[in-house]
């Protein structure tokens, strides 16, 4: 539940309009639902601002609809990530309100209403290539399911670097910057260099043989000599649009 839930259901409670054994049976799974095969956190919104993230890799079916489950009757609402794509039929067959993103394989059913953006300004995701595209996609999405304004800048690397210079405003305009690249890594010191916002740097395991599945530009990104790139791990889309979307909050 979120802050505003409670306040509102103590608020009924306070009011009459609900009384006590009903305000009790809404808040029987909080803070924590024991699904025997996961331990469902619906406190998450109050510790850390956004609800629990249900990351779909090495789990079965039946669980993911489970867990998706208890977080959707608890809030409404649900963002899986890294999701099988038989999963995602399963999901979307329970959930027909759910958003499917095939390229992040992500999962999502937004609030209804959805709430406007609340962050001080634009998430700006930037890639390298085309092929950086499913962690650019799932750092969008959840960016986006975090409550802020997101906008996506694609296929803009440092081999044709007249791309991204192009876009030399869009990339001032933002608040925080994602810049997803793989191979040598370099769009992030590029990007750094340009701006005055901060940078939020994910290497992909996208190259050939000597990008060693994305160390050669983890490596390269964490001794980047631009100032304010801060580095998530290797195909971290998600990592980073969390990260980005701490700052984005921030007053």
């Amino acid at each position: 539940m979120t802050d505003e839930q409670i306040a509102q259901l103590l608020s009924e409670v306070a009011s009459g309009e609900v009384t006590c054994d009903a305000a009790f049976e809404r808040l029987t799974h909080f803070p924590v639902e024991d699904l025997g095969y996961a331990h469902v956190d619906h406190a998450r919104p109050l510790t850390q601002g956004y609800s629990e993230v249900v990351f779909g890799e090495s789990k079965t079916e039946k669980q993911m609809l489970g867990i998706c489950s208890a977080l959707a009757k608890e809030s409404g609402s649900f963002l899986a990530t890294r999701v099988e794509k038989s999963t995602r039929i399963v999901l979307t067959e329970r959930f027909p309100n759910a958003e499917v993103n095939e390229v992040a394989q992500t999962v999502y059913l937004p609030p209804d209403p959805p709430p406007e953006p609340s962050g001080r300004g634009t998430i700006l995701v930037v890639s390298a290539g085309t092929s950086d595209m499913p962690v650019a996609e799932e750092a969008a999405v959840v960016a986006r399911a975090f409550n802020n304004k997101v906008e996506t800048l694609y296929d803009v690397g440092v081999a044709g670097i007249h791309r991204l210079l192009r876009k030399i405003e869009v990339l001032k305009a933002a608040s925080v910057i994602i810049v997803i690249a793989g191979m040598d890594g370099a769009l992030a010191s590029v990007v750094g260099g340009l701006v005055r916002v901060p940078v939020v740097a994910v290497p992909t395991s996208v190259g050939y043989g000597a990008s060693f599945n994305g160390v050669s530009a983890l490596l390269a990104m964490l001794n980047s000599c631009a100032s304010g790139v801060s580095v998530v791990n290797i195909d971290n889309g998600f990592g980073a649009a969390a990260a980005a979307a701490r700052i984005n909050r921030l007053p």
